[in-house]
């Protein structure tokens, strides 16, 4: 064995030493490339907090269209795909809806109405598109001084239809791509909310209760519950005991429901009534199957209002669509408490 692995040994030495050609010296080590990979977290819809990852979101500006609310008016169509809803208290006591898009674009939503007092003081932070079917000289007043691109029917062109199939004046609808076609700043458009996927617990001293269902009590069958639906995670809506549904049968729901409560300048109900969304004052926001009861306060107009909770804490809402209720004070809001499971601490 010795005798054979001689020569080879010396045969291998031989090869290496004639190997490297040119008279370079051999490589005897190699250091392997090191990679950098850079992971970009997808741009955040501002109205919803939710990933964009196809960055519509980033490229329009917010659309706010007037929608309904008489028995007349539903189902509506929209709501369901909108990313923030609010409801406002107009004359007769009845509501109505102003719907704010952008992370997605309507198909159709309607039908549209006409503009109020209360309009400015909701769009003024996002500024964007406004549309609408028209409005008393007062209302016009008010609006026109707001930051927005107006779109009545008048100036509407396609991008408004009357749907023949329904009684005038509950036939006017939107095309939500056409309406975003009309322009408007600023490009995307400022959040409203603050948000955050932590979850949330009951904890007295700020304010947090289970919740498995919440009242506000608008005016006769206006009245709106909110109940808690755990295996999804939303919030059902639901008036006069039966589903609030859109076109097409599906059921209202929210990430987040906003009971901010406000004063109407010239009285809840009257014709020509205001809601006041600057200052400060109750609020209870449903997120995440709790209740947070606190304070809303929003120094200025072109500001969005910031919620906090019983310990001055800022409420994050989940990410996710959000509507926001704005009662006045003198109806009653009801929140019923969540009852922890047997052997569980609650949500």
């Amino acid at each position: 064995m010795i005798r054979v692995a001689a020569p080879l040994t010396a045969a291998a030495l031989l090869l290496a030493a004639c190997g490297g050609g040119g008279g370079s010296e051999p490589t005897t080590t190699s250091r392997a490339a090191r990679t950098t990979t850079t992971t970009t977290a997808p741009p955040v819809a501002p109205l919803t907090g939710l990933p964009d990852p196809t960055g519509a979101a980033s490229g329009r500006p917010a659309l706010s269209v007037k929608v309904e609310n008489t028995p007349e008016a539903r189902p509506q169509s929209g709501l369901d795909v909108a990313d923030v809803v609010w409801e406002e208290v107009v004359e007769g006591q009845i509501t109505r809806f102003l719907a704010m898009f952008q992370s997605r674009s309507p198909g159709a939503v309607g039908p549209i109405r006409s503009v109020r007092l209360t309009d400015p003081n909701i769009v003024w932070p996002v500024g964007g598109i406004f549309a609408f079917s028209g409005g008393a000289k007062y209302a016009l007043d008010g609006i026109s001084r707001a930051p927005v691109t107006l779109v009545d029917e008048s100036r509407a062109g396609a991008a408004m239809y009357r749907d023949r199939s329904r009684r005038a004046p509950h036939n006017l609808y939107g095309r939500g791509d056409a309406l975003f076609a009309k322009g408007g700043t600023p490009v995307p458009p400022p959040a409203l909310f603050t948000y955050s996927g932590a979850p949330r617990r009951a904890d007295a001293a700020r304010g947090v209760t289970a919740a498995s269902a919440a009242r506000i009590g608008f005016n006769g069958s206006y009245a709106t519950d909110w109940t808690w639906d755990p295996s999804r995670r939303v919030w059902l809506r639901s008036n006069a005991g039966r589903p609030f549904t859109v076109a097409g049968g599906a059921q209202v729901t929210a990430t987040n429901v906003v009971i901010w409560v406000v004063t109407y300048r010239g009285g809840a109900g009257a014709m020509q009534a205001e809601g006041v969304l600057t200052g400060e004052g109750r609020v209870v926001v449903l997120t995440g199957g709790v209740a947070v009861e606190g304070r809303w306060i929003r120094p200025a107009v072109d500001r969005p209002a910031r919620f906090a909770d019983a310990a001055g804490r800022t409420i994050p809402l989940t990410p996710g669509n959000t509507w926001v209720e704005l009662p006045d004070p003198a109806y009653p809001i009801t929140v019923t408490p969540a009852v922890a499971p047997a052997g569980g601490s609650g949500t």
